[in-house]
């Protein structure tokens, strides 16, 4: 699948960004965009075949660099981390399913609003972290806590923690259980 995302920061201070991808399966062609943290509007053209794509693609990264459309660089980004806590060391199978559940709510849920994406994740420590990197922190905190209150039944156990990209040890918790203080992965 071919892919590109960029950022440019409006007069107003707003962080908009673009995507387009190619879906080789659907053979379509898709451009979303919209404001960091919104739901983005998407238009796709279908019957696309790859070289076709490719054009298309060259074409939506020149238009975007025309319009101030660029990458955001790492000390643009930010590390967000979706913690629950577990009842074992190594998790349930319980656990696994909330892990596969977190991670596709995220997916969809940060991709789609240009807040970020989706990294990784383990079990270990009686502890369940799903790593992503996103954009803009305090939208990413709050659309995490949107998505899992919504996605998952273990939404009291959730902590979210956020270190720069560029000092991905540096984290600071920003949201937790009762009598939860600190974070560590």
């Amino acid at each position: 699948m071919s892919y590109a995302r960029m950022y440019r920061r409006a007069e107003d201070g707003t962080l908009e960004f673009r995507e387009a991808w190619h879906d080789d399966e659907a053979r379509q062609f898709v451009v979303n965009h919209g404001k960091v943290g919104h739901v983005s509007a998407t238009e796709s053209t279908d019957d696309v075949g790859a070289e076709a794509a490719e054009g298309l693609l060259a074409a939506f990264e020149a238009q975007c660099d025309a319009d101030g459309f660029a990458l955001l660089g790492e000390d643009e980004q930010w590390r967000v981390v979706a913690q629950f806590a577990l009842k074992t060391a190594y998790g349930t199978e319980r656990d696994r399913h909330l892990e596969r559940q977190a991670i596709q709510a995220l997916s969809a849920h940060l991709a789609w609003r240009g807040l970020g994406t989706v990294e990784g994740s383990s079990i270990a420590g009686g502890k369940l972290n799903v790593f992503t990197t996103c954009v803009d922190a305090a939208k990413a905190v709050a659309a995490v806590k949107t998505c899992l209150r919504e996605a998952t039944s273990d939404f009291t156990k959730l902590s979210i923690a956020v270190a720069p990209a560029s000092d991905p040890e540096a984290f600071k918790l920003r949201h937790a259980p009762a009598g939860v203080r600190g974070f560590s992965l």
